[in-house]
């Protein structure tokens, strides 16, 4: 076991009876990406501001960098960085000035505050647009910018909230190469999002559902475990298929991507080609095979009707 950077035990928020995060437990260890997955709604937004000294939890016990949360809130923000949703910065102020009022709010001397900010600058590939308005820029310029003015104090831990939520493909990949760089050079880091494939990019993940966490662990590790076997199928009346399989016992789901119908068929069952093979609900496949499981599988047969 790492170093531990947080550890949070019954964390729980309530909002006039309804419970926004619900008796959540966390260890998140130095050096790691730690991904918060869900829908919106899920609880990821509130976990993280609970986390971060934001929020006051209703109930349990929040420990960040050595320090208990809230109570040293005003301390810790020294300590960690946290990238909003949304684009929080001024869009009436250039980025150069963007930047200059963080390192004031971070209390960077101004000696050091020059080389900090030419350094960020041309990290994030911002030097160019020093002089521009923060609020006419780009989806993914603004990305860049708000992950500069995030660790401008260098901070030990990062929050993200759906960072690329608002961004292309190509930004999302350039992303998440800067926050390895960032997580090689020492920085833990906790991001939320939705996006499967960014939550495969992490070293660890909660799979949230309704304010609880449903499944921990590293991604590779949760679908070694998971709980239901996938099988692909072909064939001309795919629809057709899907709708008599849901209502077979043993089909967790049933999905078409594309030309393919992904079925996830429960662990219970030991051979789950032949399972699927010459059934009636199945005539017309031209083509059944098992296949490697995805995060996206994890995650339904973790969540809603799919959770064993």
């Amino acid at each position: 076991m790492g170093e531990t950077v947080i550890t949070a035990r019954g964390m729980t928020k309530s909002f006039k009876g309804f419970k926004a995060v619900d008796g959540m437990n966390l260890t998140i260890e130095r050096g790691m990406i730690y991904g918060f997955l869900g829908p919106n709604g899920c609880g990821k937004t509130t976990a993280m501001r609970m986390l971060t000294g934001l929020l006051t939890p209703s109930a349990g016990t929040v420990e960040v960098l050595g320090m208990s949360v809230p109570r040293d809130a005003e301390a810790l923000k020294y300590h960690i960085g946290y990238m909003t949703q949304a684009f929080s910065l001024y869009g009436d102020l250039t980025v150069m000035e963007n930047l200059k009022f963080m390192a004031e709010i971070y209390g960077i001397e101004p000696s050091a505050q020059k080389g900090r900010i030419a350094e960020l600058l041309e990290r994030y590939e911002l030097t160019e647009l020093s002089d521009r308005f923060a609020g006419k820029m780009s989806g993914g310029q603004r990305q860049r910018l708000a992950l500069a003015a995030a660790v401008l104090h260098e901070p030990q831990l990062l929050f993200l909230d759906e960072p690329t939520s608002a961004v292309d493909p190509e930004s999302r990949r350039h992303f998440w190469e800067q926050l390895f760089d960032l997580c090689d050079a020492g920085t833990s880091i906790v991001v939320s999002t939705h996006f499967m494939d960014e939550a495969e990019r992490c070293h660890r993940i909660a799979i949230m559902e309704a304010g609880q966490v449903r499944a921990d662990g590293r991604p590779q590790d949760l679908m070694n475990a998971m709980g239901a076997s996938v099988v692909e199928l072909e064939g001309p009346t795919l629809r057709e298929i899907r709708r008599k399989l849901l209502t077979v016992e043993g089909i967790v789901s049933a999905a078409q991507l594309g030309a393919r119908l992904r079925v996830l068929v429960s662990k219970s069952i030991s051979d789950p080609v032949a399972f699927l093979t010459g059934r009636a609900e199945t005539a017309g496949a031209t083509l059944i095979e098992q296949v490697r499981p995805n995060l996206e599988d994890v995650f339904v047969t973790s969540t809603g009707e799919g959770r064993q």
